[in-house]
C-alpha cells in the first residue's frame, strides 16, 4: 500500500473546499480542507504532505492576493519542497503568476477545470512521492557502495547512478553518453570503484587529444626506435591498465585505422608495441564516453557499426544539467566548500535565482566554475548574481544584451509562438520547468500578451 500524502485544500469559502474533497475523493486522491491560513500552516507543520490547493484570498471583499503570496512563502518556509497549486480569479492574476515564476507548481483560475486539476495535483503528488522514495533509495546506495563524492539529488541522475553501480561488478564494456562537462568521467570513476577490479589501475585517456599518428603508440606501447624521436621503450595505456580499467574519453575523437585496432584488441584481448611483433595480452576493462551521437556517427561512416557496438553493452545516459535542475543548487554549495572551505559563503536569494534560470550550456563543469569565479570576485560572503556573472543587473539592460544572450531570447521568443503562448508546452520543449521559464522570460523582457475574458464575479 502506497504512503498517504495528503492534499491540502485552503479557501474560506467552504463550499469550495466541499467541492474540492468530493472531486479529490472520487479519484481516490488523500486530502484534507481548511478555510484559514493559520490552519493551512498548523497541519503543514504537522505532516509531510503531498500538495496544497489553495485560494489568493482568504477575506471578504478582498482581492489583491496579498494573502495567498504571504501563505505560499510561509509553507515554502515550513516545507521549501511542498508542491502548491494556486486557483486564482482574474482580479489576482499577475500575483499567481508571480508566485509560479517564485516555485508554485502551477495556478488555475477559476472556474477551474476538473479534469485538468485532478490531473496536476495527481502527478504532483505522485512526484512527491517519487522523489521522497528517491532520497530513502540515494541513502541506501550511498550507504552500500562507493559514489566517490558524487553530489546529485535528481531521479533522473539517481537513476544513471544506481545503474552504474549495478553493472560495476560485471566485466561487460560501458559507454557513457552525455554532453562535455556533465559528469560522464565521474560515472567511470564509481563504475572502476564498485567493481571487483577497484583496486587496480584506473588510466584516464583522453583520445580526441592524441594525434592520430600517435595513437597506436599511446595505446598500445611502442620500442625504442619505432618511429623518429623515440629513445626508449614506452608503455602503452592497455598495458598500464593491466588488472584494472581503461577510460578512454572523448572515443568519437578515434581515426578509422585506430578504430580498427582498437577492434582488434578487444576481440582478441591480445595487442602488440610497435616496433615489435610478440603478441601481449591485458585483462582490461573498457569504459568509453563521448559527447556525440555515435550512432549517427555510424550511420555516417565516421565510426565503425562493430566497434560501436563492441562498446556499447551497458550504455549510461548522462542528462545534461538543465535537464536536472534540482541538482544545481546542491553541487553549488558543494563547489563553494571546495574552493572555500575557510569562509562561509552562502548564496543571496538573488544568486539563487540567477543559478535557477541559467541553461548551463556547459553544464556540471561551467556550474563549477561559476562558483570558483564567486569565491574569488565576491566582495563580502554573501554572493550575489553578479558575482556568478550570469543574470542579475549586469542583463537588466536588453540594449547591451550579447549575442548568445540576444540568440537566446530570439529562441524563446520563436518556441513561445509556435507554441501560442502556452507556457507548459514551451518549458517541456526547453526541458525546464514552468517556473524557470517565466523567470527566463523576466531576464530577456520577454512578455505574454493576456486577453481577458468575462469571467464570473471574483471569489
Amino acid at each position: 500500500m502506497k504512503d498517504e500524502l495528503r492534499v491540502l485544500v485552503v479557501d474560506d469559502q467552504p463550499a469550495v473546499v466541499t467541492a474540492l474533497g468530493v472531486l479529490f475523493d472520487l479519484h481516490d486522491i488523500p486530502n484534507v480542507g481548511v478555510a484559514s491560513p493559520e490552519e493551512a500552516c498548523r497541519i503543514a507543520s504537522s505532516e509531510t504532505l503531498g500538495a496544497v490547493v489553495m485560494d489568493m484570498n482568504f477575506s471578504p471583499h478582498v482581492t489583491s492576493g496579498d494573502e495567498g503570496v504571504e501563505l505560499f512563502h510561509s509553507l515554502r518556509k515550513i516545507d521549501p519542497d511542498l508542491p502548491i497549486v494556486v486557483i486564482t480569479a482574474w482580479a489576482s492574476l499577475e500575483a499567481a503568476v508571480d508566485l509560479v515564476k517564485a516555485g508554485a507548481a502551477d495556478y488555475l483560475e477559476k472556474p477551474w477545470q476538473d479534469e485538468r486539476l485532478v490531473e496536476a495535483v495527481g502527478n504532483l503528488v505522485e512526484l512527491r512521492r517519487a522523489r521522497r522514495d528517491n532520497r530513502r533509495l540515494r541513502k541506501v546506495i550511498a550507504e552500500e557502495h562507493d559514489l566517490c563524492e558524487i553530489v546529485y539529488s535528481s531521479p533522473a541522475m539517481h537513476n544513471v547512478v544506481s545503474l552504474a553501480v549495478s553493472v560495476a561488478d560485471s566485466p561487460a564494456p560501458v559507454l557513457i553518453m552525455g554532453p562535455s562537462g556533465s559528469g560522464k568521467e565521474k560515472l567511470a570513476e564509481i563504475v572502476q570503484a564498485n567493481s571487483t577490479r577497484c583496486n587496480g589501475p584506473f588510466v584516464r585517456v583522453n583520445v580526441g587529444a592524441i594525434p592520430a599518428e600517435l595513437m597506436e603508440s599511446e595505446l598500445f606501447g611502442a620500442e625504442a626506435g619505432a618511429y623518429t624521436g623515440i629513445t626508449g621503450r614506452r608503455i602503452g595505456h592497455f598495458e598500464t591498465a593491466d588488472g584494472g580499467t581503461l577510460f578512454l574519453d572523448e572515443i568519437d575523437g578515434l581515426s578509422l585505422a585506430g578504430q580498427v585496432k582498437l577492434l582488434r584488441v578487444l576481440q582478441s584481448g591480445e595487442f602488440r608495441r610497435l616496433g615489435n611483433s610478440t603478441a601481449r595480452s591485458a585483462d582490461v576493462r573498457v569504459i568509453s564516453a563521448t559527447n556525440a551521437d555515435l550512432a549517427a556517427a555510424v550511420a555516417e561512416g565516421r565510426f565503425r557499426d562493430d566497434l560501436y557496438y563492441r562498446l556499447n553493452v551497458v550504455e549510461l545516459r548522462v542528462p545534461p544539467l538543465v535537464r536536472r535542475s534540482e541538482d544545481v543548487l546542491p553541487l553549488a554549495r558543494h563547489f563553494l566548500s571546495k574552493h572555500a572551505p575557510d569562509t562561509e559563503f552562502e548564496l543571496s536569494g538573488e544568486a539563487v535565482q540567477a543559478l535557477a534560470d541559467h541553461g548551463w550550456p556547459g553544464n556540471v563543469r561551467e556550474l563549477e566554475n561559476r562558483i570558483q569565479r564567486a569565491t574569488v570576485v565576491a566582495s563580502n560572503s554573501r554572493i550575489r548574481g553578479a558575482d556568478l556573472g550570469i543574470g542579475g543587473s549586469d542583463r537588466d539592460d536588453l540594449d547591451e544584451l550579447d549575442d548568445t544572450t540576444r540568440a537566446e531570447r530570439a529562441r524563446l521568443i520563436a518556441i513561445l509562438d509556435h507554441y501560442r503562448g502556452v507556457i507548459a508546452h514551451a518549458a517541456d520543449e526547453l526541458g525546464i520547468s514552468r517556473q524557470a521559464l517565466y523567470r527566463k522570460m523576466d531576464r530577456l523582457g520577454i512578455e505574454l500578451e493576456r486577453r481577458p475574458r468575462s469571467r464570473p464575479p471574483n471569489s
